[in-house]
């Protein structure tokens, strides 16, 4: 059974850093396609950044240059490096993963395996 479990979420200052893991259960992430996504209260479900088999990564414009997406294929992690975070960035942050054939975009609808998320809270 699969299982992707995220941890690392937190309370942090604005301009504070956190790093945020994705374990999950039978992927090769060498050949897997991933993916951060995040979502606040009373708003959809956003792609934060993506990360495909080849290592070639896309971002949200609005965590360009703050937020780095990368994986350790030897470990079976995912990370996602938060640094200057904004108030805005307060969501609940959720890992996805999808075996090849895949391609890793944005879209919500281009993953079939997710995490329970977790929670980061950024104060002004």
């Amino acid at each position: 059974q699969v299982q992707v479990v995220e941890s690392g979420g937190g309370s942090v200052q604005a301009g504070g850093s956190l790093r945020l893991s994705c374990a999950a259960s039978q992927f090769t992430y060498s050949t897997s396609c991933m993916a951060w996504f995040r979502q606040a209260p009373g708003k959809e479900r956003e792609g934060v950044a993506a990360i495909a088999n080849n290592g070639f990564t896309d971002y949200a414009n609005s965590v360009k240059g703050r937020f780095t997406i990368s994986k350790d294929n030897a470990k079976n992690t995912l990370y996602l490096q938060m640094n200057n975070l904004k108030p805005e960035d307060t969501a609940m942050y959720y890992c996805a993963a999808d075996r090849p054939p895949c391609i890793a975009t944005m879209r919500p609808t281009s993953y079939n395996y997710w995490g329970q998320g977790t929670q980061v809270t950024v104060s002004s």
